[in-house]
């Protein structure tokens, strides 16, 4: 008999559970502990005052298997419990730049074509935001609690706007107007050429996906297991989704097309909302939890899944038409451009789907 211990980010403790279920690992005991690798602390602003958190929450892990699978059960763990290098987010391109931010609090420009740094810009915490380039400016959310608007040449401060919680999802921007969904419970509106805070909804739920806006409307999931629409004139809700039976948080961020609103939840399903009403029209049901957010074209959603499939769906029932087994999990969102269709998946493989 072998005991295994690991200490992991509390976010892949379910990614962990599992993967060792699945080589028949099913007991373990879980202990809340505090600690720091690569990423050595954060900074935390509380009621205008700046502290350095050296310790970061951490879940430690202890196991006992049998000898013959203690190489495979390490192995699971090591292959869910990664969080990847230092980046998780997705780069943006304009104007032959590639922007890109890292978990240090790094915003990179780098030159589409010589790799060479063009600026870079720091923030005091962790970027797990994408960027996202408006006119003159890029936009970046960070941990930190900033949004920032920067200038696209030098990477300078245009403005920023200070929030009451991480910001973790990508900037929406509609109409010159940035919303911005995160961690203080409040769907925020800024505006981009000034940065004025021009909208400020309370939700009561902590969101980490990115807002869809259409129609006067913006659409989220909320780690409160629901998903709500909210009118953006009236600043009320005008309807909140719950599945009757399966109640997991929604860590997806919406498509909108054709009167629906589709997403993936981490109860393993594919969710298509009626816009006006909240009501399901389809549900889809996958094999493992989809973090993944659909993009859709034409009559077809594609979305990937962390059961390892890329699936391609119709948008008006919800029936599948084809589904590629990648091996992998697909939390990535499928990009679409020029007729064709690109994603990775956690092996470190990108796919080009097309004619």
């Amino acid at each position: 008999m072998k005991k295994i211990e690991a200490v992991i980010r509390p976010t892949k403790i379910e990614d962990v559970k599992e993967a060792l279920s699945a080589i028949g690992v099913n007991g373990m005991t879980v202990t809340d502990v505090r600690g720091y690798g690569r990423q050595r602390g954060r900074t935390e602003r509380y009621r205008g005052n700046t502290y350095v958190v050296n310790l970061l929450p951490k879940v430690k892990l202890e196991f006992v298997v049998s000898d013959d699978i203690a190489e495979e059960a390490v192995e699971a763990v090591l292959e869910s419990g990664r969080t990847g290098e230092i980046g998780e987010s997705s780069p943006a391109v304009g104007n032959g730049v590639v922007y890109i931010g890292d978990l240090s609090g790094m915003l990179h420009a780098v030159d589409v074509q010589s790799g060479k740094a063009r600026w870079t810009f720091k923030t005091a915490g962790e970027i797990r935001s994408s960027p996202v380039i408006a006119g003159p400016r890029v936009l970046i959310g960070s941990y930190d609690r900033f949004l920032y608007g920067l200038s696209v040449e030098r990477g300078t401060v245009d403005w920023k706007v200070e929030s009451e919680g991480y910001i973790h999802a990508t900037p929406a921007v509609v109409d010159g107007v940035a919303y911005i969904s995160g961690c203080d419970e409040r769907l925020r509106g800024v505006r981009v050429s000034d940065g004025k805070e021009v909208l400020n909804i309370p939700v009561g739920a902590y969101m980490g996906a990115s807002a869809a806006v259409a129609g006067g409307a913006a659409y989220v999931g909320t780690f409160e297991n629901e998903v709500i629409g909210v009118d953006m004139k009236s600043r009320k809700l005008l309807w909140q989704y719950r599945h009757p039976e399966r109640l997991f948080p929604f860590y997806s961020s919406a498509a909108v097309s054709q009167g629906l609103v589709i997403l993936g939840g981490r109860d393993k399903m594919i969710h298509a909302l009626d816009m006006k009403t909240g009501k399901a029209r389809w549900t889809f049901m996958t094999n493992a939890r989809v973090e993944s957010s659909p993009a859709v074209v034409g009559t077809r959603v594609f979305v990937g899944s962390s059961d390892g499939r890329l699936y391609a769906l119709d948008l008006v029932k919800g029936g599948k038409l084809w589904e590629f087994d990648a091996g992998a999990a697909i939390t990535a969102s499928p990009a679409v451009a020029d007729g064709r269709l690109v994603v990775g998946s956690h092996d470190g493989r990108l796919y080009c789907f097309g004619s």
